[in-house]
């Protein structure tokens, strides 16, 4: 079986590069081990949104129905009938990759791949069964999975991973998540708002630590707000489990001390999945932590084999991989492309509040010698925000003040992932803020915040 373009790995990297191949006039094979979509589509980002829009509802119902004036007797919360759902709407979603996959005559091959040449593939089924396909370029689009360390091994019924996590369908009724990233604010978010006493657990100084200072201190108040514990700054020096719990050991400035929850959930970092697929034999070139090594058009160290995706580690993001998945497309088919610049790369977290963000932090910018300023804008003083119930937060914007540059910009609050791209493209653009500014914003929306922040970095903002 030969063809113009093997790929490895069916997530949002891999399955965009064979669309974008095979719209290019590639003949393309697409292998993935497990399953179309990737962890993306079917244990990730895809079922998670679906989860945190039931806890958005359910929180609504506990806690704020006086305010909307419901009223309830005996409310039934199904935390059971919310993981369904998302199953249903993670189905759904691979069933639509086999479609578009058979739409763009690309053969789809399940089994586990390794690369035997730079032009030859093994493909062991489940069945055992074995086969070899061939081409001119191969791409390794293999993903990443939870980096846990040997203190934290995972059982899958006290420790968990997200995988586990995703799939459960019983609510703990206390958890513990070591890792205050994005997996860990989500799961927070949507534990708490089924009931759950969660306690969140982050080595580092603040939760979301690679967000803006400001956005890690708004998020850690509307938590404790929401009465999920914060423990930032804590190192977990123990976790022992028993049949009923799980215990956590944890030290802070103040002391260690012993958290006690049904479950814990590890959500400390990503290993790559570069192993058993014959890189080392081939001299396919891995950096720290075995990411695979990547150039600019995700070119190996190896002629004709290229990678995408998570197991670059550069960015570990789904819509970082389909980006780069188009430009190895591209760049395979000799068609014009583009280069990525990952630090302006859009990052969205769904917890809530919702976080965005793009480019440098304020302190980022002023330690790369920028001459910045500043503006921000908070909800409260938005109408649509008000009328949805939900205006904590703000939207924050760094600028170049010598040439009105945007540099980056920094958003908690509600629906704020919705608003990042008018933000990216105004930067991909180059427009100043006082372009931004003068674009007329429809009224009531939320996106007036981002016209009133450009206001303020040029001027005065009209509403504030």
């Amino acid at each position: 079986m030969k063809y113009d373009l093997i790929i490895i790995g069916a997530g949002p990297g891999g399955y965009v590069c064979a669309i974008r191949a095979s719209q290019l006039g590639q003949k393309v094979a697409i292998v993935d081990r497990e399953w179309l979509g990737g962890v993306c589509l079917n244990v990730g980002c895809v079922p998670s949104k679906s989860l945190l829009k039931n806890a958005e509802i359910a929180h609504t119902l506990t806690h704020r129905s006086k305010e909307f004036g419901f009223s309830f007797e005996n409310l039934q919360l199904d935390y059971g009938a919310a993981v369904k759902r998302s199953r249903g709407v993670a189905k759904r979603l691979t069933k639509g990759i086999a479609f578009l996959m058979k739409k763009n005559d690309i053969a789809v091959h399940i089994g586990a791949a390794c690369l035997k040449s730079n032009s030859s593939v093994q493909v062991i089924a489940a069945d055992g069964a074995v086969s070899t396909l061939t081409a001119s370029n191969i791409v390794l689009g293999t993903g990443a999975r939870p980096a846990v360390p040997a203190a934290l091994s995972a059982d899958g019924q006290r420790v968990l991973t997200y995988r586990e996590a995703i799939l459960q369908e019983r609510l703990p009724a206390s958890v513990i998540i070591v890792g205050g990233g994005a997996i860990g604010v989500e799961f927070a978010t949507i534990w708490n708002s089924y009931g759950s006493h969660v306690t969140l657990v982050e080595m580092l100084p603040r939760i979301l630590p690679l967000e803006d200072e400001q956005v890690s201190a708004e998020l850690t108040r509307a938590f404790k707000k929401r009465g999920i514990e914060v423990l930032a700054g804590a190192k977990v020096e123990r976790l022992q489990t028993n049949a009923q719990n799980v215990d956590v050991a944890v030290s802070t400035e103040s002391g260690v001390q012993t958290v006690t929850a049904e479950q814990a959930l590890v959500a400390v970092g990503f290993a790559p999945n570069s192993e058993n697929l014959g890189l080392g034999a081939l001299g396919v070139e891995r950096g720290e932590g075995g990411f695979v090594k990547v150039d600019a058009g995700m070119r190996t160290s190896v002629a004709g084999v290229f990678a995408v995706g998570d197991v670059t580690g550069k960015l570990l993001l789904a819509h970082v991989a389909s980006a780069q998945g188009v430009i190895v497309a591209e760049t395979i088919a000799g068609a014009p492309s583009v280069e990525l610049d990952y630090r302006m790369m859009p990052r969205a977290t769904y917890c809530h509040p919702e976080v965005a963000s793009f480019g440098y932090s304020e302190a980022e910018a002023l330690s790369a010698g920028y001459d910045v300023k500043t503006a921000r804008f908070d909800f409260r003083a938005n109408g649509k925000a008000l009328g949805l119930g939900d205006c904590g937060g703000w939207v924050k914007v760094v600028s170049d003040a010598r040439y009105g540059e945007i540099l980056g910009a920094h958003l908690i609050g509600p629906q704020v992932t919705e608003l990042l791209p008018e933000l990216t493209l105004a930067h991909n653009l180059e427009l100043t803020g006082e372009e931004i500014a003068r674009n007329v914003h429809a009224h009531p929306t939320l996106s007036e915040a981002i016209m009133e922040t450009m206001h303020g970095l040029v001027g005065e903002m009209i509403h504030a």
